[in-house]
Formats: structure tokens, C-alpha cells, sequence
């Protein structure tokens, strides 16, 4: 049986796509040309054939392990990695465009931070309220200068994206403490490779392996000349997103540590391993910043290291990303992007962000107060764990007491309209909710757009669920290239042999494999 009649499920497609953007669909109703290989073979595949690959794909990730844990969820229960069919697929030259601005914006949000920890010269000018730095928990006093070093603050970042009905991509949110995705978009693409490997191949969907491999040599040039390793930095397996942790540490070859495997020596930063302490000079983490040194930031804090700030403040730590760079991710700061932009680059953005306005201006707490049936209200400051400085969760409830009391806690923002991408629901092909998480790295020569990302789609049409905390699925990204893509990978071949790296293993990996031997 073939995958019905194409032309009758592209009908039923469009009548549910509605006036909305749609990623697959031009508003006549055809399909966009970048998506019509991966239409077509869909189209001739029975139906038998379809599902197989789909299961194939399911079945890699079940057997790799691929799970995800709901934040928050005090069972802690490991669940089956929600993947969705099909890819979402961009055209490769709007996605040249949009890189242009998504570089633009790394380097905007690189030279904000650099102000936000040295001269202030924002806060100093009027540009940006003061209470925006002074009231955030982001703000890291023990490092508040480390902006005037001159070394790049941010390595690593992603950034959220939504398309509106106009077609435009707007950024829904920068991370920048600890961001997450890039690792299951690297198993997203395993899986979905081995499912359409010919597909992958004729359509020469740009590779992701090189985007890897140039942000590990990144990290191994900050070492410098002596043979110290580098390390991931986790909070360890209870963590929601540690099974992504622990893959991107074995992809990258980089040593997974908790903050325990750490210790600080004066200035100097050592491994505990089975073969004595080892010095590490690069630290790529993974975990909230309050939690990294329970000396100077939050003292009940049990997943970190004393004394690593001193490390960071003395130079003989590289951290990625620095600590305080979760600042970024507040939400007040996207009401004053425009001047913001216009003082630090002397342009605006090409990428523009959701409206935003702070509640911490009596003139712009009104116009929230008076839209509020249009606009959400969310919290100005990254809620901090470790402090609680942020303040209680949003609650529609109460928002005009909040308002009132402590509107420079609060920002309105207006309801972004998603654009739409097919997703298969019970083995038919229907619009779903989509926004896009896009990853960026940089070197020493600038800032690096992975050629893919991390899609979440939503399990209704409710804009409102594009969440994988909400029962939203992942999905694969996928550039089209005019040349075949370059056979790059950092995957192990399956005939690799064992070699010994003597003193390499953390002291507590090697406790737990002692009594994991002694029981078993």
C-alpha cells in the first residue's frame, strides 16, 4: 500500500495549516522546493516501508540510551527520547541569511557581557537601567571585572527561534548559562540518518561533525603548550539533561567530571584520577553557575568546587562559558536591544527579538497593565536555584499585585505566532507548532553557526506546548547543500582497540566501578 494518495494528504495538510506560516507549504499550496525530495520519497514509500524506517530510528535511540528527564519531576523517571518524523528542512539559502544574523547577534551578545562585567559603560550612560544589573541574580559580584581581561566571555551559546506569519525569524531567547540540545541533535541526526540514509546522501544535508571538531580544537588551543586535559563540568546524573553531557563528553574525548572530582591548589585547578591529581586548564560547564563554588557563590551548594572561582579570577582557568554569563538569558534585557545594539555594534539587529517590555518603568508597566489580555507576563531575571533572588515563579493569578509590587521582576512580552512544520500523527501528515534552537561556537577567528539545530514540535496545534517539558517532540534539522557534504566525523569506528591513558580516569569513576565489580 502505497502512502495514500499524495495529492489528497497535501490537501488535508493545507486545510489545517490555516494563515499561518508553514514550512512545507507556499501559501499556494505547493510544496517549497527545498522540502520536495524528502516529500517525494515519502510519497513513494508504502506505508509498511515508512513505518519500518521510523521504528529503525526509534530503535537506535532506545538502544544508544537516549532518554530525557521532566525538570522538576521528583520521580526522576528516564523517558524514551520523543523524536518526530520528518525532518524540518530549511532552505539553504535563507539559512545563509539567517546565520549572517545569528553571528551578528553572538557577537552583539559577546561585547554586552564584556560591559556587563568591565567598564559598565551601559549602566554609566543611561543606555541600560541600573536595577537591571544590580537587582539580577545573574550578576556574579566575585567576578565583576572579569569583563576587562579582554578574553571572550561566551564560547558556546544557543538561541531560540520562532518564524512569524510574515515569514520573518524572530529569537524567542538567548542561553547562555549552560545551554543544552546541542548533543541530542547530534543523536536526532544519527537516528534519522540511519533511517534515510539515501536521502541524507542525494540531498547532501550538511554534516554537523565539523561544527564539533572545530569547537573541541577550539578548547585544546586554550590549553596551551603543556598536556593538561580538558573537562565537561556536570552536576552529575540527576541532572535532566545528563545523559546529554555524558555523550558530548565521549564524542568530544573530553573527561566528564562532577565537582568533586576537583580540587583547587592555590591558583591551580586539579583532577582527582586513580594515578594522583592531574592539573586541568579547561573547563567546559554544564551547570549552573551559583552551584560552581560553594566558597563565593551559594554556599549549600553540594555539586561544586571550592575555590574555583579564585582559579577563574588568577587566569590558570578557562571556563566555557564563563561564570556570570547566564545574565544574557534575562529577559528584561531584550526590551532595550535597539539602543543597546546602536552602542555596542552602531546598528540594529538584522534578527529581531519578541516585543518586550520591562515593568520597572512606570510608563512601561502601564502599557503591560493595560494589555494584558495581548501580552504574557514572564519574569525579567533567570530564576536563580541557589537563591531564590529572582523571585516565586510567574503566576497568572497574581499578576497585578505583582505588578504593583515588584514589577522590576516582571516583563511583558507579546504571544508569538508560530509558523508551522509536518509532523506525522498516527501515521498522518499534519502542521504542528515549531520553534528552532540553533547553536553557535567560537574560535579565534570568530563565531561558527552549527548547520543544523535542534527542532521542537508541539503535540497540538497550541503554539503554547513547543516544549519538551510539556510533551513537545525533537526533530532533526536539515540544510540542503548544492555539493555533497564533507565525510567528516568524530563517531568511533566499531573496530577501535582499547589503549590505556594512564592517571586519565577520575578517582571517583574508578570507586564506583570498584564496587560496581565487588556486587554485580
Amino acid at each position: 500500500m502505497q502512502f495514500r494518495d499524495p495529492a489528497s494528504v497535501l490537501a488535508r495538510y493545507a486545510a489545517l495549516v490555516g494563515t499561518g506560516h508553514d514550512e512545507m507549504l507556499a501559501r499556494d499550496g505547493s510544496v517549497r522546493p527545498h522540502y520536495r525530495p524528502l516529500i517525494d520519497a515519502l510519497g513513494s514509500m508504502a506505508d509498511v516501508e515508512r513505518d519500518a524506517r521510523f521504528r529503525s530510528a526509534r530503535q537506535y535511540l532506545s538502544e544508544a540510551g537516549v532518554f530525557h528527564r521532566v525538570y522538576g519531576d521528583a520521580s526522576e523517571v528516564e523517558r524514551d527520547w520523543p523524536l518526530s518524523q520528518p525532518p524540518l528542512v530549511l532552505d539553504p539559502a535563507e539559512w545563509q541569511s539567517l546565520s549572517d544574523g545569528l553571528v551578528e547577534r553572538a557577537d552583539f551578545l559577546e561585547r554586552l557581557l564584556a560591559d556587563l562585567y568591565g567598564e559598565r559603560r551601559l549602566i554609566a550612560e543611561g543606555t541600560l537601567p541600573g536595577p537591571i544589573l544590580g537587582q539580577n541574580p545573574e550578576f556574579l559580584r566575585p567576578v565583576a571585572d572579569q569583563g576587562l581581561s579582554g578574553e571572550p566571555l561566551i564560547r558556546f551559546i544557543a538561541m531560540d527561534l520562532g518564524r512569524g506569519p510574515d515569514g520573518r525569524w524572530w529569537v524567542l531567547g538567548d542561553r547562555t548559562q549552560a545551554p543544552s540540545g546541542a548533543g541530542f541533535a547530534l543523536e536526532n541526526r544519527v537516528a534519522t540518518a540511519k533511517a534515510f540514509p539515501e536521502l541524507t546522501r542525494d540531498m547532501n544535508v550538511e554534516r554537523l561533525a565539523g561544527f564539533f571538531q572545530r569547537f573541541r580544537d577550539s578548547l585544546y588551543r586554550l590549553v596551551g603548550p603543556d598536556a593538561s586535559r580538558i573537562g565537561l563540568l556536570t552536576p552529575g546524573p540527576h541532572n535532566d539533561t545528563y545523559y546529554e553531557q555524558a555523550y558530548l563528553a565521549r564524542y568530544l574525548g573530553l573527561l566528564l567530571l562532577e565537582g568533586g572530582d576537583l580540587v583547587v591548589h592555590g591558583d591551580r585547578v586539579d583532577v582527582r584520577t586513580v594515578d594522583g591529581t592531574r592539573a586541568i586548564r579547561v573547563l567546559w560547564r554544564r551547570l549552573d553557575a551559583d552551584f560552581c563554588d560553594p566558597l563565593e557563590l551559594f554556599a549549600g551548594s553540594r555539586i561544586g568546587t571550592p575555590g574555583l572561582l579564585r582559579a577563574v579570577r588568577a587566569g590558570t582557568l578557562a571556563m566555557v562559558n564563563a561564570p556570570g554569563s547566564g545574565i544574557l538569558e534575562s529577559r528584561a534585557l531584550m526590551a532595550f536591544q535597539e539602543p543597546l545594539a546602536e552602542a555596542l555594534i552602531g546598528r540594529r539587529l538584522a534578527l529581531p527579538t519578541v516585543a518586550t517590555w520591562w515593568c520597572g518603568q512606570e510608563a512601561e508597566r502601564a502599557h503591560v497593565a493595560a494589555h494584558r489580555d495581548r501580552l504574557q507576563l514572564a519574569d525579567a531575571f533567570p530564576p536563580s536555584a541557589a537563591t531564590g533572588d529572582a523571585g516565586p515563579a510567574f503566576d497568572t493569578g497574581d499578576s497585578g499585585s505583582r505588578l504593583v509590587a515588584e514589577g522590576f521582576r516582571l516583563v511583558g512580552q507579546e504571544i508569538a505566532r508560530l509558523s508551522t512544520a509536518p509532523a506525522f500523527v498516527d501515521g498522518v501528515l499534519e502542521p504542528r507548532p515549531v520553534t528552532l534552537r540553533v547553536f553557535l561556537a567560537r574560535d579565534e577567528d570568530g563565531w561558527h553557526v552549527m548547520p543544523g539545530g535542534f527542532a521542537r514540535i508541539a503535540d497540538s496545534r497550541d503554539a503554547r506546548v513547543v516544549s519538551m517539558q510539556k510533551g513537545g517532540r525533537s526533530t532533526d534539522v536539515w540544510i540542503p547543500s548544492e555539493a555533497p557534504a564533507s565525510p567528516v566525523t568524530l563517531l568511533g569506528s566499531g573496530d577501535r582497540f582499547l589503549r590505556r591513558l594512564p592517571g586519565a580516569l577520575p578517582a571517583r569513576a574508578a570507586d564506583n566501578l570498584y564496587w560496581l565489580g565487588r556486587y554485580a
